[in-house]
C-alpha cells in the first residue's frame, strides 16, 4: 500500500494539481484585490457617491441595529447581500480571466500541433516516377 501511495504521488498529475492549487490561491488574492480596490470604488462612485457593497445587509432580527456588517453579525442574523455581490463580481472576473487564459493556451496548442504535423510529401522526381511505372508494368506481366 505504501508503494502504491508513492506511485500515486510520483505521477506528474498530482504535482501539476498541487502547483495549480497554490497558483490559484495566489491568483484569487489578486482578483480579490482588483475587485475590492479597483472595481468596487469605481462602481460605488458611479452609483452614488462611493458606497461599499460589503456593508449592505438586511437585518433578520429586531436585535440588529449596527451600521456595519461585522457588528451586525455579532448582534444577530443578517442577510448579507452586499458581500454576495462582491463575491459574485470576484467570480465573474476570475471566470473571465480563466476563459481568456484557456483561449490563449488552446491557440498555442493549435499552433504547436500545426508545426508538428508532417509536411505533405513532395512529388518524387520524374526519373523515380518513370522507374516506378516500369516496375508496376513488369509486375503485371509476370
Amino acid at each position: 500500500m505504501l508503494n502504491e501511495f508513492k506511485e500515486f504521488i510520483a505521477r506528474g498529475n498530482v504535482m501539476d494539481l498541487a502547483v495549480g492549487v497554490i497558483i490559484g490561491a495566489a491568483f484569487t488574492k489578486i482578483v480579490t484585490s482588483v475587485v475590492d480596490d479597483l472595481v468596487m470604488p469605481v462602481v460605488g462612485a458611479i452609483t452614488g457617491g462611493g458606497f461599499d457593497f460589503s456593508n449592505y445587509f438586511l437585518p433578520l432580527s429586531a436585535n440588529v441595529t449596527a451600521p456595519t456588517l461585522a457588528a451586525a453579525r455579532q448582534q444577530g442574523a443578517v442577510f448579507a447581500y452586499g458581500s454576495f455581490i462582491t463575491v459574485f463580481i470576484n467570480f465573474l472576473i476570475l471566470a473571465w480571466i480563466i476563459f481568456l487564459l484557456v483561449k490563449v493556451v488552446n491557440r498555442i496548442r493549435a499552433s504547436v500541433e500545426r508545426e508538428k504535423a508532417p509536411a505533405p510529401a513532395a512529388p518524387p522526381p520524374e526519373d523515380v516516377r518513370l522507374l516506378s511505372e516500369i516496375r508496376d508494368i513488369l509486375k503485371q506481366r509476370a
